[in-house]
Order: C-alpha cells, then sequence, then structure tokens
C-alpha cells in the first residue's frame, strides 16, 4: 500500500511453564492454546496472557491464574444479569439532582477510571490499565455499589429507582468499553443487551474523563 502497517510494536517475552522452563518438544511441557480456550474460553486465557508480565519480560503460564480469571467473568455476569433483570424497558434519563451521594460516587469513580486507564493504555501498560478496570469492577461496583442500591430496587415506589438504574447501566455499559481490549467476547455480549442504542461495543465512543 505504500504506508507503514504500523507505528509501534509491542515486543513481549517467551511463555515458559509453570517451573520456569522454555516450552519445547523434548520436556513435553507444551500447552496447546485450544486446550485451554476449550476449558476456560478466549477471554480469560486472553486477560492472563495480557496481565501476567511486565512488557518484555518472561511469563509463567498458571492454569490457577487462568481459572481465577474464569471466576472474575462468572461474577461480572452474574452482575450483568441483576442489573439487566431491573432495567426497565425504557430507561430514564436522569438528572444531577436526582443522583444520590452512592450514585455520584460510582460515577465519578468510574469517571477517574477512564482517566487512569487511557494513560496506562497510551504508554503500553496493560497489565496495569486491566487491573484496575477488574478490581473497580470487583470491589467497588459489584461488592459496593450494587449491594447498596439493591433495597431501592426492590421498593418500585422509591423516587431513586430511576437513579439507581440510570447510574447501574450507566457504570457498567462504561467499564465494559475499558474492558473489552482484554475480553471481547463477554463484554460484546453483556454490552449489547443492557443498552440499546450501539449495535456493538466495537464502534462505541471510549469514555472520556470530564473535569466537571
Amino acid at each position: 500500500t505504500g504506508k507503514r502497517p504500523f507505528k509501534d510494536c509491542l515486543i513481549h517475552g517467551l511463555i515458559r511453564d509453570k517451573q520456569g522452563r522454555k516450552m519445547s518438544k523434548s520436556l513435553g511441557n507444551g500447552i496447546d492454546p485450544m486446550d485451554v480456550i476449550e476449558e476456560y474460553g478466549c477471554d480469560s486465557l486472553r486477560y492472563f496472557l495480557t496481565t501476567s508480565t511486565s512488557p518484555g519480560s518472561d511469563l509463567r503460564y498458571d492454569s490457577d491464574k487462568v481459572k481465577s480469571t474464569w471466576n472474575f467473568i462468572n461474577k461480572l455476569w452474574n452482575a450483568s444479569r441483576f442489573v439487566l433483570m431491573n432495567l426497565d424497558d425504557e430507561l430514564k434519563e436522569v438528572p444531577l439532582s436526582a443522583l444520590t451521594p452512592a450514585d455520584k460516587w460510582i460515577l465519578s469513580k468510574v469517571n477517574t477510571l477512564a482517566k487512569e486507564v487511557s494513560y496506562n493504555l497510551d504508554n503500553y501498560e496493560l497489565g496495569i490499565a486491566v487491573q484496575k478496570v477488574y478490581d473497580f469492577l470487583w470491589d467497588e461496583y459489584c461488592d459496593w455499589y450494587i449491594e447498596m442500591v439493591k433495597p431501592r430496587l426492590y421498593d418500585k415506589e422509591n423516587p431513586t429507582r430511576d437513579a439507581a438504574l440510570f447510574t447501574l447501566q450507566t457504570v457498567l455499559s462504561n467499564a465494559l468499553k475499558m474492558l473489552h481490549p482484554f475480553m471481547p467476547f463477554i463484554t460484546e455480549e453483556i454490552f449489547t443487551h443492557i443498552q440499546d442504542k450501539e449495535e456493538t461495543i466495537m464502534l462505541s465512543q471510549w469514555p472520556h474523563y470530564k473535569e466537571e
């Protein structure tokens, strides 16, 4: 085409076995990625390979870490199902004045997350970037915010219920976009169900930090 195919190339180290040995036919310690995908899925393997080493360093394959990623995917799937079960057919626009302190807290956290993850990705710190998304989803979104809003969701007459639903959907949508480069399949599946404005997460707007 007469144009350079890439501006930058990121070179990773060797993928070794759990004992740190180079994988080889003679040692019989090779790992067939298709076997791993069959057991834990593409996203689990992709996430493990991205997060388990720093740029340029060798990586030791550890099936336990792949399995732990599978557990995270299950947690994300269950949290998303909970959101979907409570979403109304037509989500109402919610003014800032209707948000509770808990809503503002989690929206502020995902806003800051967008800034930090974008910075890490721009500097090729892939493992750091996705670890921040992982921690946010597991700890702050699933273990804290979802638990805090459950009483509001179960009370159909609660005046702040719409604010909770709006926040749940908005935060999850933005977090999925940041997780998508590392887990493309599960994020696409969830994203297409929690909103109907965009057909695919791959063409959606990347979350941008808002100073206000």
